[in-house]
C-alpha cells in the first residue's frame, strides 16, 4: 500500500481526476441499473400481466429513495398507457426508456474512460521523466555497478507493467466497487433474504485471491530481474557483434541467451498461471451461488410466494449476474496489481539511490579559471583498495601536464575526479584555491572539456554532436571548431554535410572520424581546462599528425591534462607525471626523465610509447 500511495503522487493533484471520474462512473452505473430494472415492466408487458390501468395515479412526492423512482416510473408508465389506449404502446415506452438509458450509461462510461486516460498519461509521463532525470544525476559509481540491460528494462518494461497492471487495476478499483454497491442495493430492494444469503460467499473468494496475490509478488521481482538480464545480453550482442562473429562465438552467445530466456519463461509461466487462477476461482464460486439462488428463489416462485414474482426473480438473477463480472474484475485486479507493485518498487529503488555527488546548498559560483589546479594530498578508492594515494600536484594555468604509466596506474582516475565524476576520499582538489566540492557542479564542469579514449557520439546530426547541449549554437563557430579538429573536410563529403545523421554511436563514420568529431566538440565548448584521455589513440598516423597539430594550437594558453600512450603527444609537455600503483613515482620533462633512467626510461625502451 505504501508503494501504491507513492505511485499516486505522480498523478497529483488527484482532485483534477477523481471527482470527475466518480461522477461519470456513477452516471454509467445508475443508468445501467435503470436499464436492467426495465426488465420487470418489460417482462410484465410481454407476459400480459399488466392489469387495468388505474383511473387515478397521483404524482409521487419527491424523496431520495428507490421507492420514489419506482412510483415515478409507474406514474408515467400508466399515464402513457392511458393516453395511448393500448397495452402494446407500453412495450414501446419501456423499450424507449431502455434505449435512452443505454445511451446515457455508455456515454458516462466513455467520459470516465477519458478521465482515466488523462490520469494514466500524466502519471506515466511524470514517472518516466523523474526516472530519466535521476539517470542524469546519478554518479559514475552507480553505473559501474549496474547492468545497462537492467536500467533499460526499468525504463521500458517496468513502466509498462505499471500501466498494464497498476493503473488498469486502479481504474477497476475506483469503478467496480460502486457497481457492486449499487447492484447490491437493488438486490436488497428486490429480496433481502436472498441477498443476505449470497453475501456469505464473498469472504471465501477474498481469502483465496489474497493467497494467490502473495505468491505473485514473490515471483514478480525474480521475473523482472531476469528480463533485465535478457536485455543486457541482447545489448552486449548488438554492441559486440563484430567480435562475436570474428571469434565465431555465435553459438556460445545463443546458448547464453537461451539459458537466461528459459529461466525467464519458466518463472513467467508459473506467475501467469497463478494470476489466471484468480478468475476461475471467482467464477466457479459465482456459478455455485447462482445455482443455489435458482434453486432457492425458483422454489419460492413455484410455491406462489407473495414476496417474489417470476418477473422480479428473473430480474434479480440478471442483477446478480451483473455483480459477478465486477467482482471477478476486482479479484483479477488485486492479483495483477502485485506484479505492477514489484515494477514500481524497482523504479523507486533507483529513484531512492543516494546521489553521492552532492552540491552544497551554499556552493559558490565560478565562471573563470585564473591561476591553478591543485591536487592536495588526494587519496581515492572505488571500493576497498586505494587506487590513488597521497597525490600532490599543482598545474598552473596554461601548462600541459602529461600523465603516463602502465594500465591500472591511476591515470584515468586522476582525470575523473577533477570534474567530480567521483569524490575523493581524502584530501582535496582545488581550482584557484577553492575546493571543487564548494563549487556549483554545473559551473565546475563548464570549465572542463573532456575528450575520452572512446569516441562517444549520439544518434543525431554532425552539427548537433559538435554543438552538443547547445541547440541554438552559431553554425559558423561549429564549422570553425570542425576545421581546427581536421574534421571539416570529411564532413563536407558526407551525404548531407553537417546535417548528416551519423547513426547509433556514430557507427556510420570511421574510428578516426568519430574521434575528430569528439575533439571538435571539445574545441567548440572552448573550456579553459582540457582533459585528453588518449584522445588520439583511434587515429591513423596521418590523421594523428593533423589532429595533433590542431590540438597543439588549441592547447596554447590553455591548461591541459593529457593521458597518452604515444610519445608524440606528451614529449612537449611542461611536466610529465609518471604514475605507478596509484602514486606519483617520477616527474619532470621528457629529457629530464630519460636522464633519470627510471620507470619512464623503461617505458620508452619497452615501446610503451610509439
Amino acid at each position: 500500500m505504501k508503494t501504491f500511495k507513492r505511485l499516486l503522487r505522480f498523478a497529483t493533484p488527484l482532485h483534477h481526476y477523481i471527482p470527475e471520474y466518480v461522477i461519470y462512473t456513477l452516471i454509467g452505473i445508475i443508468f445501467g441499473m435503470v436499464n436492467f430494472a426495465m426488465l420487470i415492466p418489460l417482462l410484465t408487458v410481454i407476459f400480459k400481466q399488466v392489469g387495468e390501468v388505474p383511473q387515478v395515479l397521483p404524482h409521487p412526492v419527491f424523496s431520495f429513495s428507490i421507492d420514489y423512482f419506482v412510483q415515478l416510473f409507474n406514474y408515467y408508465f400508466y399515464s402513457f398507457i392511458k393516453a395511448s389506449g393500448s397495452k402494446q404502446s407500453a412495450l414501446y415506452f419501456v423499450c424507449g426508456v431502455i434505449g435512452v438509458c443505454i445511451t446515457i450509461a455508455n456515454l458516462g462510461r466513455y467520459m470516465s474512460a477519458r478521465v482515466m486516460v488523462r490520469l494514466k498519461m500524466t502519471m506515466l509521463s511524470r514517472l518516466r521523466t523523474n526516472l530519466y532525470d535521476k539517470f542524469t544525476r546519478l554518479p559514475m559509481g552507480f553505473y559501474s555497478q549496474q547492468q545497462k540491460g537492467d536500467l533499460l528494462s526499468t525504463m521500458a518494461n517496468d513502466v509498462l507493467e505499471i500501466e498494464s497492471n497498476v493503473i488498469n487495476a486502479m481504474q477497476i478499483l475506483l469503478r467496480d466497487p460502486f457497481i457492486i454497491i449499487g447492484y447490491f442495493a437493488a438486490l436488497f430492494y428486490l429480496s433481502v433474504n436472498l441477498t443476505l444469503f449470497t453475501i456469505v460467499f464473498f469472504p471465501v473468494s477474498g481469502l483465496l485471491i489474497s493467497y494467490v496475490s502473495k505468491k505473485l509478488k514473490q515471483k514478480g521481482w525474480f521475473s523482472q530481474e531476469l528480463l533485465g538480464k535478457i536485455l543486457n545480453v541482447t545489448e552486449e550482442t548488438l554492441s559486440g557483434i563484430r567480435i562475436i562473429q570474428s571469434f565465431t562465438a555465435e553459438r556460445f552467445m545463443r546458448n547464453k541467451f537461451a539459458e537466461v530466456d528459459n529461466r525467464f519463461v519458466k518463472v513467467s509461466k508459473s506467475m501467469y498461471n497463478q494470476r489466471e487462477l484468480a478468475s476461475p476461482i471467482s467464477e466457479i464460486l459465482g456459478v455455485i451461488v447462482i445455482v443455489i439462488l435458482v434453486i432457492y428463489g425458483g422454489t419460492l416462485v413455484l410455491n406462489g410466494s407473495d414476496l417474489l414474482t417470476g418477473a422480479t426473480f428473473m430480474t434479480y438473477l440478471v442483477f446478480y449476474s451483473q455483480i459477478m463480472q465486477p467482482a471477478k474484475n476486482i479479484s483479477t485486479a488485486v492479483t495483477s496489481m502485485q506484479k505492477g507493485i514489484v515494477a514500481s518498487e524497482r523504479i523507486f529503488k533507483i529513484m531512492d539511490t543516494v546521489e553521492s555527488i552532492q552540491e552544497k546548498p551554499d556552493a559558490i559560483t565560478v565562471n573563470n579559471f585564473n591561476s591553478s589546479v591543485e591536487y592536495d594530498n588526494v587519496s581515492f578508492k572505488y571500493e576497498q583498495q586505494y587506487v590513488l594515494k597521497h597525490i600532490r600536484l599543482t598545474i598552473k594555468k596554461g601548462q600541459m601536464i602529461a600523465l603516463v604509466g602502465r594500465s591500472g596506474a591511476g591515470k584515468s582516475t586522476m582525470a575523473d575526479i577533477l570534474p567530480r565524476f567521483y569524490d575523493v576520499n581524502e584530501g582535496a582538489i582545488r581550482i584557484d584555491g577553492n575546493d571543487i566540492r564548494d563549487i556549483k557542479i554545473h559551473d565546475l564542469r563548464s570549465l572542463i572539456g573532456v575528450v575520452s579514449q572512446e569516441a562517444i557520439l549520439f544518434n543525431d546530426t554532425v552539427i548537433n554532436n559538435i554543438a552538443f547541449g547547445q541547440p541554438n549554437a552559431n553554425r559558423e563557430a561549429i564549422v570553425a571548431a570542425a576545421k581546427i579538429a581536421n574534421a571539416h573536410e570529411f564532413i563536407e563529403q558526407l551525404e548531407n554535410g553537417y546535417d548528416t545523421f551519423i547513426g547509433d554511436r556514430g557507427l556510420k563514420l570511421s574510428g578516426g572520424q568519430r574521434q575528430r568529431l569528439t575533439i571538435a566538440r571539445a574545441i567548440f565548448k572552448n573550456p579553459p581546462i582540457l582533459i585528453l584521455d588518449e584522445a588520439t589513440s583511434a587515429l591513423d598516423t596521418e590523421s594523428e599528425k593533423l589532429v595533433q597539430g590542431a590540438l597543439d594550437k588549441l592547447m596554447q594558453n590553455r591548461t591541459t591534462i593529457v593521458i597518452a600512450h604515444r610519445l608524440s603527444t606528451i614529449q612537449h609537455a611542461n611536466e610529465i607525471i609518471v604514475m605507478d600503483q596509484g602514486e606519483i613515482k617520477e616527474r619532470g620533462t621528457h629529457d629530464e626523465l630519460l636522464q633519470q633512467q627510471g620507470i619512464y626510461h623503461k617505458l620508452v625502451e619497452m615501446q610503451e610509447f610509439k
